[in-house]
């Protein structure tokens, strides 16, 4: 499991990796404010040494991705010191739902006057990801490592910050500097064995992942993330090996029933597929791993077309969060609602799925930030929605809103998917060479894009190129995730009629 959390925010596609800025410390105690660290690391401020031991075994449990395993030491830590502001940046970084990642995050952000600089910094280029703010967030990470360069955890954070922003040598060279400043921090051969891999360097991830396994052979990530390299490179059974090899380290581990119903699925075994989420259902812990779950199996009948089946699954996820009241993961089940809507060509459902969870936001409580991005995605849906229709005249309205939002927002994933739509539309009218130069600055991180390029090179005579854009499709083997689910089977067989 990369740094990433399973749960699946849709509704905000700009909220980047806050999970992963992991806070930092120096290793001295005393009983009163840290103002500076002498050692070059970001300082620790607490009021009590026994907070700050919890911090600690906290921060460990966290950084080896046991973040059901943190909490207790982080509340803890809370309870003893209640101003204590980076506790509460782990403790909503660590939450199994939305709504708690707020709520602490709030908090955090309440408290950040009585934290250092440095650790102020860090809390609020959470609060700037949370928002999509991507600009903000990149200043407050700037100052940050120019504070502390010698710091791996500051390294990692802002490494992390260019992964989610596909920025991926930029983010490869901060976690190289990462690992010079501590060679055996192993959270960053983590990431940095997922960095290698989006750039197609499938021996670097494995090296990446070996070295991983090998600092904390005793726990069960390294062989989940090494197990998810083995299933993007197709090979099923290898990868199925690795994931038990997580469960026999602890059973609990929800990430890695997760990734084995992905490995089930792509060896043609839905079925077994869908037992592996219900067992993870049957024995999750808290809302969060019950509704990743539940996403898992809604992924595995779409994968197999059986979208109504997908969708009862989704409602089923929608109660769990609407028993407490969980507005953003309500919204973003709508929004998963709506695309598999979308996928079935039910484009009246799917808008009105869009619509009530873009009105669900703004009735919300959520920052400014957040409603702001939840009407850009408004905006990204609504073109969707025309170009099935074939209404290109709307579609073209719709995305060039989009468009002048995300240029003046800076944000980088924003502007991939403004060129998705302009590229989307340009393929429906058949201006396939716009189409082409649109879709060549989309996400290509997602597999939807690579089958419209294929479809785009194809009608221009370019079969080669639409053979090899085809085939990286067809063998995305990602996670369980919608967007491949609503293209992989067809992918695969007009991948099948090619050859």
């Amino acid at each position: 499991m990369s740094q990433r959390k399973t749960l699946h925010l849709v509704w905000t596609a700009s909220i980047l990796l806050a999970s992963a800025a992991l806070i930092a410390c120096n290793q001295t105690s005393g009983n009163t404010t840290t103002a500076a660290a002498s050692d070059g690391k970001l300082p620790i401020t607490t009021r009590s040494d026994e907070a700050r031991q919890e911090f600690l075994q906290g921060r460990d449990l966290s950084e080896r991705l046991l973040g059901q395993e943190s909490l207790q030491h982080f509340d803890k830590a809370l309870s003893i010191d209640p101003e204590f502001a980076s506790a509460e940046l782990a403790r909503a970084n660590n939450s199994p739902t939305t709504k708690e990642f707020s709520e602490h995050l709030k908090k955090a952000v309440s408290l950040a006057d009585k934290a250092s600089d440095g650790e102020k910094l860090l809390i609020l280029s959470n609060e700037a990801g949370a928002n999509g703010d991507t600009e903000k967030q990149k200043s407050h990470l700037e100052k940050l490592v120019a504070a502390y360069p010698n710091d791996e955890r500051v390294q990692f954070a802002v490494g992390t910050y260019y992964f989610g922003q596909q920025e991926l040598d930029e983010a490869v060279a901060h976690y190289k500097k990462a690992v010079e400043i501590a060679p055996n921090f192993s959270p960053t051969y983590n990431i940095l064995g997922y960095a290698y891999r989006q750039q197609g360097d499938f021996a670097g991830a494995e090296q990446a992942f070996k070295k991983y396994v090998e600092l904390i052979p005793n726990d069960p990530n390294p062989y989940d993330s090494y197990a998810e390299l083995l299933l993007k490179m197709g090979r099923f059974e290898d990868s199925q090996a690795e994931y038990r090899k997580a469960l026999a380290v602890d059973p609990h581990f929800q990430p890695s029933h997760f990734g084995l119903a992905g490995a089930f699925l792509y060896a043609g075994k839905p079925e077994d597929a869908q037992a592996e989420l219900q067992k993870m259902a049957d024995q999750a812990r808290n809302d969060g791993e019950l509704r990743t779950a539940y996403f898992g199996m809604a992924v595995v009948a779409s994968d197999e077309g059986k979208f109504d089946k997908a969708l009862q699954v989704m409602e089923k996820e929608y109660a769990v969060a609407q028993k407490t009241n969980d507005v953003a993961s309500m919204a973003a089940d709508l929004q998963a609602e709506g695309n598999i809507l979308a996928a079935k060509a039910d484009y009246i459902g799917a808008q009105g799925r869009f619509d009530r969870s873009f009105q669900m936001i703004q009735a919300s409580d959520q920052s400014q930030g957040i409603k702001d991005n939840a009407k850009l995605l408004h905006e990204f849906n609504l073109t969707g929605i025309a170009i099935g229709k074939e209404d290109f005249a709307s579609a073209k309205s719709h995305a060039e809103e989009f468009r002048k939002d995300a240029e003046a927002s800076k944000n980088s994933v924003q502007i991939k998917q403004a060129h998705e739509l302009t590229g989307r539309v340009a393929l429906g009218e058949k201006d396939y060479a716009q189409a082409i130069a649109e879709l060549e600055q989309a996400n290509l991180q997602d597999p939807r894009n690579l089958l419209r390029l294929s479809q785009a090179y194809q009608a221009k005579g370019d079969s080669v190129r639409a053979k090899e854009d085809l085939a990286k499709a067809a063998d995305w083997n990602s996670l369980p995730a919608l967007p491949y689910a609503f293209i992989r089977v067809k992918a695969q067989k007009m991948l099948e009629k090619k050859a």
